[in-house]
C-alpha cells in the first residue's frame, strides 16, 4: 500500500550490472521504498549471468532488449507499492556501456502505445542488440592504436582528458566500426546507458553530461583561456576514419550538457504519465554514472577518499584544478550549478578487482570466511620478517596506466620472481594488499601532479570528525637515511598527505580484514554507509544490496532530483550557499534535528529476504572461474570434515581465535575481530604467552590446523571449505556529525602497521617497475 505520509517523493534510478534498481525518498531524504529487477531470476529468457555475457576475446556485453524489459517490470512494481503521483523530480545513473539505436525516420520513444508495455515497441530498434558493458576488454586493442595515434598516453590525456582503457567510448565506436560494417551503416544514433535510461524516462532522446563526455576518449574540456568545451574533430576523424564519418559519429552522440547537472533535462513521458500514473509535471534531472552518483551519494569532503569496491574498483576524491594526466582520469563533478567555481573528481581504477579476490577465495580457501581469516591473520607483507616480504600482482585483465601492457600472475619472495609462495596461506593477504598499495602509491603520485591542490586543503583535522589517532603528534618516525625518500617521488612515511577519511562501499568492504587493511594502509578511519552495514548482515559478500535495501548509485540520483527540485522551488534548502553536498549535509542535519537524533532508515523491510550467496562479486565468475584457473586446487568437502569444522569452530569462538595458535600473534579489536599483532600492541597483548620463532617468508607460523584453512606442507595443501558464513562489518562508535550523513565507521588505523605498509612501499614500486619494463 502507498505511504501514507503526504510528503513530496523523489526517485532515483540505477542501471547496474545485474539489476535494475529503485530507491524513493522524501523531502527529508529519508528513504521510503526500494524495488528492484534482477536480471538473472527475474528475466532468465535473456541467459545472463551476473547480467552479462561472456565470450571468447574479453568480451563482457548485455542485451539492450533485457534492460527495456527489466524497465518495465519496476515500473510495474513501482505503481503497484508507491503512490507515484507524489514523486516531484526523477533522478539517475548506469553502468557505462554503449547503445546503438538504428536509423529511423520517426523516434521510436515518441510514439510509444500507453496501453503496452515498452519491450515489444523497441525490440527492433536498436543496430547492435548486446551493449559492451565495463568489463569489456575486447577493445583493448583498439584503445591502444587510439593512444599512439594520439602521440602517447601523455599527450592523449592532455587533449582528452584520458588515455588508453579498454572500457573508453572512443575505442568501443572504434571496434565496432572495423569489425561491424553492417551495424556502422545501419546506425543513427549512440547513446550512453545512463542517456538511455533518462530517455526511456522522458520519452525522448537525452544527451550525456560534461562529466560522462569527459570519459569517453572524445571530448576537450574547456580551458582558462576561455575555449568552450567541445567534442574533438580531430580524435572523431580518427575513430571515424575519415572527416565525413567522424561528423558522423558527431551527430550520433549529439550536444552535451555542459551546465554542470543542476538543471532538469525536461519531464516525465507521456507514456508513463498515462500508464502508470506518474504526474505530468514531475521533472527529471541529469542522469550520470553510476560511480559517479555513488560518489554524491556519500557527499565526501575536500579531505576524504571515496574507494568503491566491485567488478572494477575505483578510488574517487574532489578536485578543484582541471590538470589533465595519465596517472588518473578527470571529470567534472557531475551535481554543480552554473555559477560555482568549477570542480572535478579525480578518479583511480583498477579493473583487476572482484575477479582476481574471487579466484584467490577459490584457489587457496574456497570460502569467503577463511579468506576473510587468512587476511586477517597474516601478518604485513605476509610475513613478520622485516626483510623478506611476500609481494603478488594480479593483473588477469590489462589496467590502467602504466600497467596496460602487462597481464598474469607475479609473485616475488625475497626481491625474487617465483610461481608460488612456499606457504599457500599468504596469497589472500598479499592479493589484498597488493590491490590497496597500488592505490595507496598512485595517490601519491597523483598528488605530486597539484591536481588535489595544497596539502594545507587535505588537513588531517578539516571538515573530519574523525580525526586520526595519532593526529596532534610529532612527525613519524623515518629512517634515518630517508633523506632522498629511497628513490620515490613522494615520502611514504609521510600521513599528512592521504586522505583523512576513506568512505567506502562495496562487498568487500564487508570484510573486516579488508577494511582494517585499508585504515592501515592510508592510516585513515574507514566509514561506510549504514545501509550497507545493515544490508551485510544478511549478505554479507554481493555487491547487490538484499531485498529492501537501497542501492548507493540509486541513492545518488534521488538525491539530486532532490536538490535540483529544491533549488526550482526556490525552497530554504535549495537556495542556500554551497554546492551539492553542502545542500545535502543541510537537509541531513534537518531531519537528524527534527528526528531527535534518530539515525537514517537503511531498509523498507521488517524482515528481509536474503538472497542467494554467489561468488560475492557481480561477476561471471563462479568457483574455479577464468577459464578454468585454479581448479586443479578446489576439492569437494565431505560431511567429516564439515562437521570438524563446525567443531572447531564453536570451540574457538570464545577467545582462541579460530584455533590458530598464540603464534601467528593475532588478537581481537575494540569490536571483537580478529587483527594481527602490531608493535603497538606487544606491550599488553602478548605479556605471558608462547611465541613461536620469528616468521620468514619461508616458514610462516603454524596455523593450527583448522579444517578451514590450507597447510603448508604436504598433500594437505589442498584447502577445503567452511561451513561458516563471513562474519561482516559492524560500526565502531561513530561520531553524530557522521551519522547523521548515515555513514558509520568500521575500522581505525594502527600507527605500527601503516609504519609496516611505508616500509615495504619503495619495494613494492621497485616491483611494479620490473613488470612495466617488461624486465620479469
Amino acid at each position: 500500500m502507498p505511504p501514507k505520509s503526504a510528503s513530496s517523493l523523489f526517485l532515483g534510478l540505477e542501471l547496474a550490472t545485474d539489476q535494475l534498481r529503485a530507491s524513493i525518498v522524501d523531502d527529508n531524504l529519508e528513504l521510503v521504498g526500494v524495488e528492484a529487477v534482477d536480471f538473472d531470476t527475474e528475466l532468465p529468457e535473456f541467459q545472463t549471468q551476473g547480467g552479462i555475457f561472456t565470450t571468447p576475446g574479453d568480451a563482457y556485453t548485455t542485451p539492450v532488449e533485457m534492460w527495456v524489459k527489466a524497465f518495465d517490470l519496476l515500473m510495474e512494481k513501482l505503481s503497484k507499492n508507491h503512490d507515484l503521483a507524489r514523486l516531484k523530480a526523477i533522478g539517475g545513473s548506469a553502468q557505462q556501456a554503449l547503445v546503438w539505436w538504428k536509423t529511423s525516420p520517426v523516434q521510436p520513444l515518441a510514439g510509444l502505445d500507453s496501453r503496452a508495455p515498452m519491450h515489444p515497441q523497441l525490440t527492433s530498434a536498436f543496430s547492435l542488440p548486446n551493449a559492451a558493458v565495463a568489463q569489456d576488454m575486447s577493445a583493448h586493442t583498439h584503445a591502444l592504436a587510439l593512444e599512439a595515434a594520439l602521440g602517447g598516453p601523455e599527450m592523449m590525456a592532455a587533449r582528452v582528458g584520458t588515455c588508453a582503457q579498454s572500457s573508453l567510448i572512443a575505442a568501443q565506436i572504434l571496434k565496432v566500426r572495423e569489425a561491424w560494417p553492417d551495424i556502422w551503416r545501419n546506425t543513427g544514433r549512440v547513446q550512453l546507458a545512463s542517456s538511455f535510461l533518462a530517455s526511456l524516462v522522458t520519452g525522448t532522446f537525452v544527451g550525456m553530461g560534461e562529466a560522462e563526455a569527459s570519459a569517453t576518449g572524445l571530448w576537450v574540456h574547456s580551458t582558462q583561456q576561455g575555449t568552450p568545451s567541445h567534442w574533438d574533430e580531430g580524435v572523431l576523424d580518427i575513430v571515424g576514419g575519415n572527416r565525413d564519418e567522424g561528423r558522423r559519429i558527431w551527430g550520433w552522440l549529439g550536444d552535451v550538457d555542459t551546465s554542470g547537472g543542476r538543471r532538469r533535462i525536461g519531464s516525465v513521458s507521456r507514456y508513463l504519465v498515462e500508464r502508470y500514473g506518474f504526474d505530468s509535471e514531475t521533472i527529471v534531472t541529469p542522469f550520470t554514472a553510476d560511480y559517479l552518483s555513488t560518489y554524491l551519494s556519500l557527499t565526501p569532503t575536500p579531505s576524504d577518499a571515496v574507494l568503491s569496491f566491485g567488478p572494477i574498483d575505483m578510488l574517487m576524491t574532489p578536485s578543484p584544478h582541471y590538470l589533465p594526466s595519465r596517472l588518473f582520469s578527470l571529470f567534472p563533478h557531475p551535481a554543480q550549478d552554473a555559477s560555482e567555481k568549477r570542480r572535478y573528481v579525480a578518479v583511480l581504477t583498477s579493473r583487476n578487482a572482484d575477479v582476481p579476490r574471487a579466484l584467490v577465495r577459490d584457489m587457496y580457501t574456497k570460502s569467503w570466511s577463511a579468506f576473510d581469516r587468512l587476511v586477517a591473520i597474516v601478518p604485513p607483507g605476509g610475513s613478520i620478517g622485516l626483510d623478506d616480504k611476500l609481494f603478488s600482482f594480479w593483473l588477469l585483465q590489462g589496467d590502467s596506466f602504466p600497467m596496460s601492457h602487462v597481464k598474469g600472475i607475479f609473485r616475488f619472495e625475497t626481491g625474487i620472481k617465483v610461481n608460488e609462495f612456499r606457504d599457500l596461506r599468504a596469497n589472500p593477504r598479499c592479493l589484498i594488499e597488493s590491490q590497496i598499495l597500488s592505490f595507496r602509491v598512485r595517490w601519491s603520485r597523483m598528488l605530486a601532479s597539484g591536481v588535489l591542490g595544497p596539502n594545507t586543503g587535505r588537513s588531517r583535522t578539516a571538515n573530519n570528525a574523525t580525526p586520526s589517532p595519532i593526529a596532534g603528534q610529532q612527525q613519524l618516525q623515518k629512517r634515518t637515511n630517508n633523506s632522498n625518500n629511497m628513490g620515490l617521488p613522494f615520502d611514504p612515511y609521510d600521513y599528512n598527505p592521504l586522505p583523512s577519511r576513506i568512505i567506502a562501499t562495496g562487498a568487500a568492504t564487508n570484510f573486516p580484514s579488508i577494511a582494517n587493511l585499508v585504515g592501515d594502509a592510508f592510516n585513515a578511519p574507514v566509514l561506510v554507509p549504514t545501509t550497507q552495514v545493515d544490508a551485510a548482515q544478511i549478505v554479507p559478500h554481493r555487491n547487490a544490496p538484499p531485498n529492501g535495501f537501497p542501492a548507493r548509485a540509486a541513492l545518488g540520483g534521488a538525491y539530486v532530483a532532490r536538490w535540483v527540485w529544491g533549488k526550482e522551488r526556490g525552497t530554504p534548502a535549495g537556495t542556500g550557499r554551497g554546492g551539492f553536498e553542502e545542500e545535502i549535509r543541510r537537509l541531513l542535519s534537518k531531519r537528524w534535528a527534527s528526528s531527535g537524533g534518530a539515525p537514517l532508515r537503511t531498509t523498507t523491510n521488517v524482515q528481509p529476504a536474503a538472497s542467494k550467496p554467489s561468488s560475492g562479486t557481480s561477476t561471471p565468475y563462479g568457483h574455479g572461474g577464468l577459464s578454468g584457473l585454479g581448479t586443479n586446487v578446489l576439492v569437494e568437502v565431505d560431511e567429516e570434515e564439515a562437521e570438524e569444522a563446525e567443531r572447531i569452530e564453536g570451540l574457538t569462538s570464545g577467545g582462541a581465535a579460530y584455533g590458530l595458535g598464540a603464534g601467528f600473534g593475532e588478537i581481537l579489536d575494540s569490536a571483537g575481530r580478529l587483527r594481527t599483532f602490531t608493535s603497538s600492541t606487544t606491550g599488553t597483548t602478548m605479556s605471558g604467552s608462547t611465541l613461536d620463532p620469528p616468521s620468514t617468508a619461508f616458514t610462516t607460523p603454524d596455523l593450527g590446523g583448522s579444517p578451514n584453512l590450507p597447510s603448508a606442507t604436504g598433500s594437505e595443501n589442498t584447502p577445503t571449505t567452511s561451513t561458516t558464513s563471513l562474519t561482516p562489518v559492524t560500526a565502531l562508535p561513530t561520531s553524530d556529525a557522521e551519522l547523521q550523513l548515515g555513514l558509520a565507521k568500521v575500522a581505525e588505523p594502527d600507527v605500527d602497521a601503516f609504519l609496516s605498509y611505508a616500509a615495504i612501499v619503495p619495494e613494492y614500486c621497485r616491483l611494479e617497475g620490473l613488470l612495466v619494463k617488461s624486465i620479469v
